[in-house]
């Protein structure tokens, strides 16, 4: 794997926080002599510098298929790194106290994106587990979303308590009859208070009074009716005469 040197380096030196460091003894490659040097975690790699206040790191390693395990050496606090294949190094460090060994340890063994992938798939089948219950069983939890229904606001009501109107309205006088329903004919119950029923149903509104012709308006009508015959007669006459006197003269 080809990395950027010049990326590497501002990466290692920069602002990002990192998830730990301090000082580690490294055993060489080829001597077994181990070197003091101060190391830094972020995310999958881990640089090491000649010294804390150093500007570019000597190596980094890719922390990535890798086993984090405790090893015998001349050095007390050994752990190693190693990796799989014949060709591939083995990293030997060593650390000044059992809790930054420890410490060491844990971190490295949890900064390959490997480990990650595992916790993300734990972390969602426990999520998945709060949400829908454990498989076979609801386990007490949430409901599934296309099995929920809203309840109901109020206190259900039976079909024979609903007030039913008729599908067309009788008219009367060319307006809608509004109480024209079964028991409209019953005298009004007297003993509930407001426009409500007995049952708390809405009462419809009444019925707005028949309109009553006047006396004026009715001998007006009677005056018009009486004089259409003689109207008609006198036309009918006039006419008359003029029709036969043209017949008379052909």
């Amino acid at each position: 794997m080809k990395l950027n040197e010049r990326s590497l380096a501002f990466y290692a030196t920069c602002d990002s926080p990192a998830d730990n460091t301090g000082f580690l003894y490294k055993r060489g490659e080829r001597h077994t002599a181990y070197h003091r040097r101060w190391f830094v975690l972020k995310g999958n790699m881990l640089f090491y510098f000649e010294e804390r206040e150093s500007r570019e790191p000597v190596g980094v390693i890719v922390l990535e298929g890798c086993t984090v395990e405790l090893c015998d050496s001349a050095e007390e606090f050994a752990f190693a790194i190693r990796f799989g294949g014949t060709k591939s190094r083995t990293y030997v460090l060593a650390a000044e106290s059992q809790a930054a060994m420890e410490s060491w340890v844990k971190s490295l063994s949890r900064a390959s994106f490997d480990y990650m992938r595992l916790v993300v798939r734990e972390l969602e089948k426990q999520l998945e587990e709060m949400r829908w219950g454990p498989a076979g069983g609801c386990g007490g939890c949430w409901q599934s979303p296309g099995s929920w229904k809203p309840k109901p606001l109020g206190p259900e009501r039976s079909p024979e308590r609903l007030l039913a109107l008729p599908t067309v309205l009788p008219k009367e006088n060319g307006c809608a009859v509004w109480n024209n329903v079964p028991g409209a004919d019953q005298p009004p119950n007297t003993s509930s208070c407001g426009g409500h029923d007995g049952e708390g149903n809405p009462r419809p509104p009444p019925l707005p009074p028949r309109r009553r012709a006047s006396s004026s308006e009715a001998g007006g009508t009677r005056a018009a009716a009486a004089e259409s015959p003689s109207t008609f007669c006198r036309l009918h006459e006039q006419y008359g005469w003029e029709v036969a006197r043209l017949r008379q003269g052909w």
